[in-house]
C-alpha cells in the first residue's frame, strides 16, 4: 500500500510495467559462448576502461551473434565514461556524430586497421519532455545547437546525449536480442529485457512499444527488415507484435536524411544478405517507399544481371571478400544506362558521348544528392565506361586495360553481363586469359585478333561488292544495233609478230 502511494507521487501508473526490466548476469554454463569468438582488440579496450575505474562492456549485434556461435564481424563497447573520458584513454580515439556522440577507437592501419565503437550508456528519457525543434537535421541546425535532447515535430529523436545508468541503456536498445551485455573478463552476460531467452525461442521482440520505437526512430523499420533477413537462415523470425506497425510507420522515413537512408540500403545489401532482405521486405509490405534506390533493386531483383550481382554480392561476403557499392550499384542501374546510351546514338550521337550522356542522366534521377556522390559517381562511371571497350581487343587499348585500376571491377561486371546472357562467353574469357598471360602470349593473342579483324572485313567486302550481270543470250536480248557480244569479257588481244626484213634491210614482205 505505502508502495503504492509512493508510485502515485512519482507519477506511475497501477501495474504498469517497469521499462528498464530485471538486471540478470548469466553465467558462461548458462549462455556458452566462446570466448575465442571474442575480438582481442575489443578485449583490450574493455580492460583499458575497467582498469580506470569505469563500468564498460561488449554490447549489441555482436553479443548476439556469440551466442549463436557465430564470429562478429565488428564490436561495440558500452561503457559508463563520458565520449571525452573515452578519448583520453587511448591514443587514436575521434568522437564522431552530432545526434549520438560517439568515439571510434582505431587500432592498426592500412587495410588492417580496425575500429571499436565505443559509445556512453544513454538515460532513457521521455520524448515528450524533450526539447521540440520545427526543422529537421539540415533545417533545424540553429535549433539543435547545444541541445543534448530534441525531437521534431513526429517525435523522432534528432539529440540524444544524456548519459544515464546501464539499465537505462539497455531500454532505449531496439530488440531484446540487440540488449545485451558481455564482459570479456568475468564471462558474465548482463540481460535486462529477457534477451537470451528471446535468443534460444528464435524471436526478435522489440523493446517497449514498436510504434512508439519506430517513431522515435524510423530507420528502426529497416533494422527490423534486416535483422528477420540476415538471422531468417537461423531460424528467427519477427515477432507479430513487433511487425505490425512497419507498414503505417513506413512514412516516417520521409524525413530522413537521404545519406542516412542510403547507408541503410547498404547495411540491406552488402551484409551477406541481399537476397534475403529482398524477400524479406516484400513479405512485411515494404518493397516500395523506403528509398527510391531500394525500390529499384527490390523491383529488378529478378532480372538475370541484378539478381547475379545480388548473389555474387552474398558470396563474396560469405568469403570473406571485400564488396563496393559502385559495383553493387552498376549492375542495378546498367539497363537504365544502356536504354539511354542506345536512344542517344539513334539521335545521330556517337557512341562515346552518347554514353557519357546517358550516365549523367542516370545519376541525375536515380542517385541524387547523397554523402560521398563523387567518388561513387566516378567508380560507376569507369565501370561502365569500360565495356564497350572490352569488344575492340586491339593493340594498345588492350594493354591499358588490363593495366587500369579498376581493370578488375569492370572485368566482373562484364562476366555478370555474360553469365546474363548479354555478351559473348567467348569474349569474357578471352579477357581472363589476356590478363594473365606473359608479354609474348598477350601479343601472339592480339596478333590472332587482328588476323580475325581482316579476314572477316575480306569477307564482308566480297558479300558487299556488286556482282556483274551474267551474259544475256541471244539477239533478241542484245540492245538494237548490237550483238551479245558486247557485253562478254573482253578478249585478249594478241600481238602480232613481225617478220624479219628480207636481205639484210627493206621493208617487210607483204603477206
Amino acid at each position: 500500500m505505502i508502495k503504492t502511494f509512493i508510485d502515485k507521487l512519482l507519477g506511475k501508473r497501477a501495474g504498469s510495467k517497469n521499462p528498464f526490466g530485471k538486471r540478470q548476469e548469466v553465467p558462461e554454463s548458462v549462455h556458452h559462448i566462446d570466448p575465442a569468438l571474442v575480438d582481442k582488440r575489443a578485449a583490450e579496450v574493455v580492460r583499458t576502461l575497467k582498469q580506470a575505474g569505469f563500468e564498460a562492456y561488449i554490447v549489441g549485434g555482436a553479443v548476439r551473434d556469440l551466442l549463436l556461435g557465430l564470429k562478429p564481424k565488428d564490436f561495440d563497447v558500452a561503457t559508463n565514461a563520458t565520449p571525452e573520458q573515452v578519448k583520453g584513454l587511448f591514443r587514436r580515439a575521434f568522437i564522431i556524430g552530432r545526434r549520438f556522440r560517439i568515439v571510434h577507437v582505431v587500432h592498426g592501419r592500412g587495410r588492417e586497421h580496425e575500429v571499436i565503437e565505443v559509445s556512453t550508456f544513454r538515460a532513457y528519457l521521455d520524448n515528450a519532455a524533450a526539447e521540440q525543434v520545427q526543422g529537421n537535421e539540415k533545417t533545424g541546425k540553429a535549433e539543435l545547437a547545444g541541445l543534448r535532447h530534441a525531437v521534431d515535430a513526429s517525435g523522432r529523436v534528432l539529440r540524444d546525449n544524456v548519459w544515464g545508468p546501464q539499465e537505462e541503456d539497455a531500454a532505449r536498445r531496439d530488440f531484446t536480442v540487440n540488449a545485451l551485455y558481455y564482459d570479456p573478463e568475468t564471462q558474465i552476460v548482463v540481460d535486462y529485457h529477457k534477451g537470451i531467452e528471446d535468443a534460444n525461442k528464435r524471436l526478435l521482440r522489440m523493446i517497449g512499444d514498436p510504434a512508439t520505437r519506430f517513431h522515435e526512430d524510423p530507420v528502426r523499420i529497416i533494422r527490423a527488415a534486416r535483422f528477420a533477413a540476415k538471422l531468417g537462415a537461423r531460424g528467427f523470425t519477427l515477432e507479430p507484435r513487433s511487425a505490425k506497425p512497419l507498414v503505417a510507420c513506413e512514412p516516417l522515413l520521409r524525413d530522413i536524411p537521404q545519406s542516412r537512408l542510403f547507408d541503410e540500403m547498404l547495411k540491406l545489401l552488402q551484409t551477406g544478405h541481399a537476397l534475403a532482405s529482398v524477400e524479406q521486405l516484400r513479405k512485411l509490405g515494404l518493397e516500395r517507399g523506403i528509398y527510391p534506390l531500394l525500390d529499384v533493386v527490390v523491383e529488378r531483383a529478378e532480372l538475370p544481371l541484378v539478381h547475379a550481382v545480388l548473389l555474387d554480392t552474398d558470396r563474396r561476403v560469405g568469403e570473406g571478400k571485400a564488396v563496393a557499392p559502385s559495383f553493387l550499384l552498376s549492375c542495378v542501374l546498367w539497363p537504365d544506362v544502356k536504354a539511354g546510351w542506345e536512344r542517344h546514338q539513334a539521335r545521330g550521337e556517337h557512341a562515346f558521348p552518347a554514353l557519357q550522356a546517358a550516365i549523367d542522366e542516370v545519376f541525375a534521377q536515380r542517385i541524387g544528392d547523397i554523402s560521398g556522390r563523387g567518388k561513387l559517381a566516378a567508380d560507376m562511371r569507369e565501370i561502365w565506361v569500360m565495356q564497350p571497350r572490352f569488344e575492340k581487343r586491339s593493340g594498345q587499348s588492350a594493354l591499358s586495360m588490363v593495366a587500369h585500376i579498376r581493370f578488375r571491377a569492370g572485368f566482373d561486371f562484364l562476366r555478370l553481363r555474360a553469365d546474363s546472357g548479354e555478351v559473348p562467353e567467348e569474349l569474357v574469357a578471352w579477357w581472363q586469359q589476356f590478363s594473365m598471360a606473359d608479354d609474348a602470349r598477350r601479343q601472339d593473342m592480339l596478333d590472332q585478333v587482328r588476323d580475325e579483324q581482316r579476314q572477316r572485313q575480306r569477307a564482308q567486302s566480297r558479300r558487299s561488292a556488286p556482282v556483274a550481270p551474267a551474259a544475256q543470250e541471244g539477239a533478241s536480248a542484245a540492245p538494237e544495233g548490237t550483238d551479245g557480244a558486247l557485253h562478254a569479257a573482253p578478249k585478249k588481244r594478241r600481238r602480232r609478230r613481225r617478220k624479219p626484213a628480207a636481205d639484210g634491210g627493206g621493208e617487210a614482205a607483204p603477206e
